[in-house]
């Protein structure tokens, strides 16, 4: 079998005779190198597009190799790692290669309620007891929405004088029940002992 002649590219880029010649791709989005391949050239022609005859350097660990403004550069390499928003607080993956997106951190924040200080997250403590004071507001009033359910066939019988005993003392434990979590006080949130219901 005959070998292919190797051919060079000219000055105007394209080759002076037919032949094969190395070029290396790359994404024309990222730049990333996607491998290396032998193309055919007819006299004339020049590589194809998004391609070059630079031959990408040996990447180091996190790092990858970018085709950028006519020569390959090594860039850090996070693609499939989760960074955070300093903004929102949302999981981000990483998904091109380079720095960490602008606003972001591979930190995780702890709470809900961190703030990103520049370097490190702080928690907002006075946030974080609001929003714990605000379930706690909640939390109570379905407390007694629930009890108050439960207790209305009972006021009504015992308003119509036909409520039994067993019923009465039911209405009872569940009406000093409502009057327990209406004395709740809720500014002491997380750290609330809710009282029991009756059984």
């Amino acid at each position: 079998m005959a070998s292919v002649k190797k051919v060079e590219l000219g000055s105007d880029g394209l080759a002076a005779e037919s032949g094969v010649m190395t070029v290396y791709s790359y994404d024309p989005e990222t730049g990333l190198c996607t491998g290396a391949s032998d193309e055919y050239l007819a006299q004339g022609v020049g590589i194809p597009a998004n391609s070059t005859t630079n031959v990408p350097a040996a990447c180091k660990s996190g790092k990858v190799c970018v085709f950028n403004d006519g020569e390959w550069v090594q860039v850090d390499d996070h693609r499939g790692e989760t960074v955070y928003s300093t903004a929102t607080l949302k999981p981000v993956e990483i998904t091109l290669p380079g720095e960490y997106p602008e606003g972001t951190t591979p930190l995780k924040p702890a709470t809900a309620f961190d703030v990103w200080s520049g370097k490190a997250w702080k928690t907002d403590v006075k946030a974080q007891q609001a929003a714990a004071v605000s379930d706690a507001v909640a939390k109570k009033s379905a407390l007694i929405i629930e009890a108050n359910s439960v207790t209305q066939a009972w006021q009504t019988q015992l308003l119509l004088s036909i409520i039994t005993d067993v019923d009465r003392a039911s209405l009872t434990r569940w009406m000093q029940y409502i009057q327990e979590v209406q004395a709740t006080d809720e500014s002491g949130a997380p750290d609330i002992n809710w009282p029991e219901k009756p059984e």
